[in-house]
C-alpha cells in the first residue's frame, strides 16, 4: 500500500497524480519493450537451433534486474508509513 505526502492544495494533489501516472505509463512502455525484445531474441535462438546454449537468458536476466528496479521505483511508498517511522524510533531509542 502506497502512502503519499499530504498536500495542501488541489493543485499539489493534481501534480502528484500526474507524476504518478507518468511513472506508471513509463513502466508500461518498459515492460512492453522488455517483452517484445526478449520474444524476438527467443525467436532468433529457436531459428538458429535451440540445441545450443540458451544465450537469451543473459539479456533477460540483466534487463530483468533493471525492470525490477523500475517497478520498485513506481510502486514503493513515496513516504515511509507512520508504522515504519514509529518502529524506527523505538529501535533508535533502545540503542
Amino acid at each position: 500500500m502506497q502512502t503519499y505526502p499530504t498536500t495542501d492544495t488541489p493543485d499539489e494533489l493534481r501534480q502528484l497524480a500526474i507524476s504518478q501516472l507518468r511513472k506508471k505509463r513509463s513502466l508500461q512502455a518498459h515492460v512492453l519493450a522488455y517483452l517484445m525484445v526478449n520474444v524476438f531474441l527467443n525467436v532468433i535462438w529457436l531459428l538458429i537451433g535451440p540445441a545450443g546454449f540458451y544465450w537469451p537468458v543473459f539479456p533477460m536476466l540483466g534487463w530483468g534486474i533493471g525492470l525490477a528496479f523500475h517497478i520498485w521505483d513506481v510502486y514503493r511508498p513515496a513516504q515511509p508509513t507512520e508504522e515504519r517511522i514509529e518502529r524506527e524510533m523505538r529501535r533508535l531509542s533502545h540503542q
